[in-house]
């Protein structure tokens, strides 16, 4: 295994994970700052106000971007298993 296929395989692996990743990781991002900002203003601490919009937001997302996130894991993986042989 040369060390250019093996920085492929890691750049694409990486950039898989970004792509399926990403839409969880900026909902809870958006909907934390706003959460944040909104606790500026009224002067809120409360500790689950932070929590449930996040996990209501994340919920939310996986249910709607699920089918495509799963369907991208799964040709990421078909692509990875089914080129194995022109790695050897």
């Amino acid at each position: 295994m040369s060390v250019d296929l093996a920085i492929m395989l890691t750049s694409r692996t990486l950039w898989a994970a970004v792509l399926v990743s990403g839409p969880v990781l900026l909902t809870a991002l958006v909907v934390g700052l706003l959460v944040s900002i909104f606790q500026v203003v009224t002067q809120i601490q409360e500790m689950s106000l932070s929590f449930v919009p996040k996990l209501l937001a994340v919920v939310a997302v996986m249910v709607i971007a699920g089918p495509w996130m799963l369907r991208r894991v799964v040709s990421f993986a078909t692509a990875m298993v089914a080129s194995i042989p022109s790695y050897l």
